[in-house]
């Protein structure tokens, strides 16, 4: 019997400060520590910064990018799917996920957090757009109790 892996997607701005892309980064690491799969947009800013931070630890990264060429990909991202779809494929990244973890971002990153909503998927959000139902986290470790708490969840489905 296989075991299907928690999938965690990423979203957040294609530029941010050096303090996001620290937390992305540590926050990323927690991912792959916990055994899941990062999901995110694949190009920079927060999405490279998590990416790196999987990579790190071993994890593996998809990477939804929205041109056509899937070497546009950060240089973390092992997977990486080009969709052609720009800014449509924030869909595929939201609706892969069992969880999202939102990091500062514009109207891409709001439109990721719709999505995921409207699907009933937990959003958590480390300095993210304030929404109500979208859970605040200030630390790594905090994610990674949020990750645990996934984990056992996905392996009773």
């Amino acid at each position: 019997m296989s075991r299907k892996k928690l999938l965690v997607s990423v979203i957040g701005g294609h530029k941010c400060s050096r303090r996001t892309a620290a937390i992305a980064e540590a926050a990323g690491r927690e991912i792959a520590l916990a055994g899941a799969v990062l999901v995110s947009g694949g190009l920079g800013g927060v999405m490279e910064a998590a990416s790196r931070g999987a990579a790190s630890a071993g994890g593996l990264t998809v990477g939804i990018v929205p041109g056509g060429d899937k070497n546009a990909a950060n240089r973390y991202v092992d997977i990486s799917i080009a969709t052609g779809m720009g800014y449509s494929r924030n869909t595929l990244v939201a609706g892969a996920a069992d969880i999202v973890v939102a990091f500062p971002g514009s109207y891409g990153t709001l439109s990721e957090i719709g999505f995921a909503m409207n699907s009933k998927k937990p959003v958590y959000g480390f300095d993210s757009w304030k929404i109500k139902g979208v859970r605040r986290l200030r630390t790594a470790s905090e994610l990674r109790r949020v990750l645990e708490t996934g984990q056992r969840q996905k392996g009773r489905g």
